[in-house]
C-alpha cells in the first residue's frame, strides 16, 4: 500500500465518522389541532395562500374549496379555480375522518374507481379560528399547505399571525403563493 492510498483511507474514515456523528435534527410532523366540528367546517372556503398541488399549478385566481357533508359522514369536495385564460378548472373529491378521535386529521382523494376513493392524501387542520373564520391546512411532509378563509379577503394582521404560526410548525413561508381573490370580491369589477 502506498502512502497516498493510506491518506485516502484516513480521509474516508474521517468522512464516515463525521457523517454519522452530525445527524440533522429529527423532523417532526406539524401538529394538527385536537378536533374539528365538521358541521361547522363545511361550506365554501377561499384559498388565500397555498403551496400548490399539481391541480393548482395552473390556477392564477379565485381558488375555492366547497365542502358538503354527506349522509354517510364523508365530505364531498369541490375545488375550483381560474387559469390564466380565465377558464374555470374543477376537481371533485371525497374526504373522510379515518380516526374519529383525531377529527382534524382527514384523508382526501380525487380519484375513484368503482366508487372507491384511491390515492388518498393527508389533509390536516393545523390551525382554526375559534369562530371558524379561517383555517390552516397542512400535510405531514409539509409539501402542501393552504390558508383558507370564509371570506375572499383575510386581514393583513391575521395573515401575519398565520405566517408566524406556520413557521413555528416548520413551514417555509416562501413556499406559499398568495392567491388573487379579486374575482370573488363583490364590487371588484370582475
Amino acid at each position: 500500500m502506498t502512502s497516498g492510498s493510506g491518506l485516502w483511507i484516513a480521509l474516508a474514515l474521517v468522512g464516515v465518522v463525521l457523517l454519522f456523528s452530525t445527524s440533522p435534527e429529527p423532523i417532526t410532523e406539524p401538529k394538527a389541532i385536537q378536533s374539528v366540528d365538521l358541521e361547522r367546517y363545511i361550506g365554501k372556503w377561499y384559498s388565500i395562500a397555498h403551496i400548490p398541488t399539481s391541480f393548482e399549478a395552473g390556477c392564477v385566481s379565485g381558488t375555492t374549496a366547497n365542502y358538503s357533508l354527506q349522509p354517510d359522514g364523508k365530505i364531498e369536495v369541490l375545488n375550483e379555480c381560474y387559469d390564466k385564460r380565465g377558464a374555470l378548472k374543477v376537481a371533485r373529491g371525497t374526504a373522510w375522518v379515518p380516526n374519529p378521535e383525531k377529527s382534524a386529521k382527514l384523508k382526501v382523494s380525487f380519484v375513484r374507481a368503482f366508487g372507491v376513493p384511491l390515492f388518498a392524501g393527508d389533509y390536516w387542520i393545523i390551525d382554526l379560528a375559534p369562530d371558524y373564520s379561517y383555517a390552516v391546512v397542512g400535510h405531514p411532509t409539509r409539501k402542501f399547505g393552504w390558508i383558507l378563509s370564509q371570506t375572499p379577503i383575510l386581514p393583513d394582521d391575521k395573515l401575519q399571525q398565520i405566517k408566524s404560526a406556520l413557521e413555528a410548525q416548520g413551514y417555509d413561508w416562501t413556499s406559499f403563493q398568495l392567491i388573487d381573490q379579486s374575482i370573488n370580491v363583490v364590487g371588484s369589477g370582475f
